[in-house]
């Protein structure tokens, strides 16, 4: 029965490493939220750097959003990777707003759920996110963007006994440059502050439907 259960263990520890290979499909979005009934539609390349032998992973991002109130908009998720599928929906509010339109400091908060369903034999997770965000505009058309995600993770389905949930950490700097009334040009960098996370680089263009 020992000898099972280390057995056991084992496999469940590789298929663990399999599953907790890092997708993500980032944050994509500056702390200022749409307009009052604005759509948004943005697809942008995600590029995950492996480590511990781990290869490099390209996958593509997908979102679409509307603007409920002039500060909370929601939007839904989707990523495809080649060991998973994301899927999740997230919701922004636009806590503080510089006092000037396109000028001074915005902070926001987005909260969500999302789920992976993984390929080739790995396991599902599931888990929700918070991301307290800031950012700032240099110029009109170019804003800093700054974030701290953070995303709790459960596996779906694991042995008894085994310990199925982590947390992902990252510090995401990042731009949103405006480039016409109705498309914006964002990308950032994941940097990775914990065990359980890799770091990432992803841009991509949004589209706005006003």
């Amino acid at each position: 029965m020992k000898i099972s259960r280390i057995v056991l263990i084992a496999a469940f520890s590789l298929c663990f490493a399999l599953t907790a290979e890092a997708q993500y499909i980032g944050i994509m979005q500056s702390a200022e939220t749409m307009n009052k009934g604005t759509y948004k539609f943005m697809v942008a390349p995600i590029m995950v750097f492996g480590k511990e032998g781990v290869d490099d992973e390209i996958g593509i991002a997908a979102r679409g959003g509307y603007a409920f109130t002039d500060r909370f908009d929601v939007e839904a998720k989707l990523g495809f990777f080649d060991n998973s599928t994301f899927v999740g929906a997230d919701g922004e509010y636009w806590i503080y707003r510089g006092q000037e339109e396109n000028s001074g400091l915005d902070i926001s908060v987005t909260g969500g759920l999302l789920w992976m369903f993984g390929n080739d034999n790995r396991f599902d997770m599931m888990g929700f996110e918070i991301t307290p965000q800031l950012s700032g505009h240099i110029t009109e058309n170019l804003e800093l963007c700054g974030s701290l995600n953070a995303l709790f993770l459960s596996i779906q389905d694991a042995p008894s006994g085994i310990d199925d949930s982590f947390t992902r950490l990252h510090l995401v700097p990042g731009i949103e440059y405006h480039l016409s009334d109705t498309l914006d040009l964002v990308a950032e960098f994941g940097i990775a502050i914990n065990d359980n996370s890799s770091d990432y680089v992803g841009a991509g263009i949004a589209y706005y439907i006003r």
